[in-house]
């Protein structure tokens, strides 16, 4: 009786001290859920400019895009919005194929030359001092100070018959209005694009492991292809798309550069808007660029896991 009397108060005790925890332990949980949502609340404060600008600036629009491919062109323009195929149909006229072709063929061109003249040049300034690293960043950006409209007519004026490229050269070369001169502004255009991704791979290796690979024996050449280049495939990856989306899709360089002669995706879709007025196939035109883009994206993702 005397232990069972001891024990009762023992275990009010307990449930009053276990009571106290239990409601500092809800106070606590409701202090931290009161933190959680001013949190949210803010974050969402931040986040609302950049949404409201691609709700309104990007998917609205492009949403409409996409529902203008089901519709047909009006007699004088305009949209007809009765359903049809048809557009998706022209997609495979040889016509447009061969433009999409050439699309590639000239984007691919150029993301290569740029491949191959970006890598060495991000290599070098990786090399660098510091201070030498800050003047050649800003040598590569600096084109991207000038107007683009200002650059295109700057290689027109250096491309065309008595320019200053056959000046110098002492010919009388037809530079102008060629696949050459598209695949030159491209280049001119985007190559920044392709040297900066790379320079922040390079720069990020461990000198260390270059260095463990000459003591073992390894030649620069085998160090470079056997640990560099393999470590800075994502970069390589990164840059070439960030050269040939771009690339596939403008309509500026080869309007101006290739005077009409080279038309590529960017220049059809833009004849299809303003000049044919063919709303609906130019939809689906950009539809079919979107797609296409979206695919080399996927594949560039599963390269770069990969790699």
């Amino acid at each position: 009786m005397k232990s069972q009397t001891k024990a009762r108060p023992a275990s009010r005790g307990g449930r009053r001290l276990f009571a106290r925890r239990s409601s500092a332990g809800e106070s606590e949980e409701r202090a931290n859920g009161g933190r959680s949502g001013r949190a949210s609340g803010l974050a969402f404060a931040f986040l609302s400019p950049g949404l409201a600008y691609l709700i309104v600036l990007l998917l609205v629009p492009l949403a409409l895009v996409l529902s203008f491919t089901v519709f047909q062109r009006g007699r004088f323009g305009g949209i007809v919005y009765e359903f049809t195929t048809e557009n998706f149909v022209r997609l495979i006229d040889p016509l447009y194929l061969s433009v999409v072709l050439n699309s590639l063929k000239i984007a691919g061109i150029t993301t290569l030359i740029a491949l191959l003249i970006g890598y060495p040049t991000a290599y070098f300034i990786a090399q660098l001092p510091r201070t030498w690293k800050t003047i050649a960043l800003v040598a590569i950006v600096l084109p991207f100070w000038t107007n683009f409209i200002i650059r295109v007519y700057a290689w027109i004026m250096l491309l065309s018959g008595p320019g200053i490229v056959n000046s110098v050269l002492g010919t009388e070369l037809e530079l102008l209005y060629k696949d050459g001169a598209v695949v030159t502004g491209l280049l001119y255009s985007y190559l920044p694009l392709m040297v900066l991704p790379l320079y922040a791979t390079i720069e990020k290796l461990d000198p260390q492991l270059r260095e463990a690979s000459a003591n073992l024996g390894a030649s620069a050449f085998t160090t470079f292809r056997k640990v560099t280049l393999p470590l800075t495939v994502p970069g390589v990856l990164t840059g070439c798309m960030f050269v040939f989306v771009p690339s596939f899709g403008n309509f500026v360089i080869p309007e101006m550069l290739g005077g009409g002669k080279s038309i590529m995706v960017g220049n059809l879709i833009r004849t299809e808007f303003l000049k044919a007025r063919d709303w609906p196939f130019g939809s689906t035109l950009a539809l079919a660029l979107i797609a296409v883009l979206i695919v080399l994206l996927m594949i560039q993702s599963w390269a770069a896991r990969r790699a």
